[in-house]
């Protein structure tokens, strides 16, 4: 792929509407070899990005789930205790003591976690998800990692990538990331995908969808959007709610087929609260 647009039509062949902005910034990362940071809010299509890159790059995707908490031995490496423990058993038992810390601490006995799996697996596309989840330190540690394509293990030493993984970060913005991450990286926020792309994204993953009740749901989740609500749906929910009316064959969007599936776009009691004290006709007018 040499140009953003063909690198949009590759995304658009797995299923994935890219718009030029966004293109733009993937094929940079792609071209540049760093690593893209996306934010925006839930549900504008972040995660779905590094799947659709996997897929249209024909490589394997990788992923590293942040959370509160994690730490090098959830995203790095561990050690197979239990079966270091039973090798170690088995050696006394044969009377062998020598040597043993050489024999339990070799290649046989690690655990590779996302981040070694993504240094050893050439090619492939790693999705750090939700970094804005983690803590500092392992800001720190990521971008150690990240910036070398290295790691090293003390007792096996250096374990270099032979070709650097290509490294989607996302991020809901729930805390600032630190600088020193954007720095490394190329940047691009995300909005949720206006009225046209969104009907467009709708009938590419649910093709017996009509262009009518696509255009309904994605106008009525559009102005859900604007009412200030806890949780405002994202291109997940939009989908969900089409499904949820292709599952009951209901052909329109109305009140009452709004009334009964509502739970499909709106997570929050609240939020469904406000909506239909508004009027559940306003909304689909």
């Amino acid at each position: 792929m040499d140009t953003p647009g063909e690198l949009a039509a590759a995304l658009d062949r797995v299923g994935y509407l890219a718009d030029e902005g966004l293109a733009t910034a993937a094929f940079l990362a792609l071209r540049m070899r760093r690593p893209l940071f996306c934010e925006g809010e839930p549900g504008t299509g972040k995660t779905a990005l590094a799947k659709a890159l996997a897929d249209a790059l024909g490589t394997s995707l990788i992923r590293l789930q942040c959370h509160e908490g994690i730490d090098a031995a959830r995203a790095l490496y561990d050690w197979d205790f239990p079966r270091q423990l039973l090798h170690l058993r088995a050696m006394e038992a044969q009377g062998r003591t020598d040597d043993t810390e050489a024999e339990l601490y070799t290649r046989r006995f690690l655990l590779a976690r996302p981040l070694l799996q993504a240094l050893e697996t050439p090619g492939c596309v790693l999705l750090v998800d939700e970094i804005d989840r983690a803590d500092d330190e392992f800001e720190a540690f990521l971008l150690e990692v990240l910036s070398e394509h290295a790691v090293s293990i003390p007792e096996l030493g250096e374990i270099r990538a032979e070709e650097p993984p290509v490294v989607v970060l996302t991020s809901n913005r729930t805390r600032e990331v630190h600088d020193a991450v954007r720095r490394r990286c190329l940047y691009h926020w995300l909005e949720h995908p206006g009225l046209a792309r969104e009907v467009a994204i709708l009938r590419r993953r649910l093709p017996e969808l009509t262009e009518s009740l696509a255009t309904q749901v994605a106008t009525a989740v559009s102005r859900m959007r604007a009412a200030e609500l806890l949780k405002p749906p994202g291109v997940a929910e939009s989908l969900d709610w089409a499904q949820a009316l292709l599952a009951l064959d209901r052909p329109i969007l109305d009140v009452e087929s709004a009334a009964v599936t509502l739970g499909a776009v709106l997570k929050y009691r609240e939020d469904a609260d406000r909506v239909v004290a508004k009027g559940l006709d306003a909304l689909l007018a």
